[in-house]
């Protein structure tokens, strides 16, 4: 997915408006962070416009590939992103100033559980979202392409 950013939307939140534009002033992820944590910055496109999104997100790595977790701090729902991963997998994701083309998979069983816990390490207020809803958190792997 080549991506010229000039097509690429920012969210309606302020908050996530304010840390996307600060990396792409700044060219990087670096220093950029949520509850203290690290994040990688997504651009996916829209499921049903077709757009082309930032969403920043958390930094949970390993061996090259990532996770995304959809917690939507625990909320009863997905979050928006869910659904346009989910239909267009192909993502390009920076994480300080690598830019790399990923292709997104949900896992579920022993793989989901073993990313779940590096998600956790990562950012421990994900196993508190869980705990606030029924439904189970899904989880993507971005494997490079």
């Amino acid at each position: 997915m080549i991506v010229d950013m000039a097509d690429v939307k920012l969210s309606p939140t302020e908050w996530v408006q304010k840390q996307t534009e600060t990396i792409l002033e700044t060219g990087t992820t670096e220093g950029v962070k949520v509850l203290g944590r690290p994040i990688v910055l997504l651009t996916v496109r829209g499921a049903k416009t077709g757009a082309l999104r930032y969403t920043p997100v958390m930094r949970v790595e390993h061996e090259g590939s990532y996770a995304v977790v959809a917690s939507k701090g625990g909320a009863p729902e997905h979050p928006t992103w869910y659904h346009n991963i989910k239909a267009h997998p192909e993502i390009v994701l920076q994480d300080g100033t690598a830019v790399k083309e990923y292709t997104a998979r949900e896992v579920d069983g022993d793989e989901r559980a073993q990313w779940w816990e590096r998600a956790v390490a990562a950012f421990p207020s994900y196993a508190e979202y869980q705990e606030k809803t029924e439904r189970q958190i899904p989880l993507f792997v971005l494997d490079p392409k």
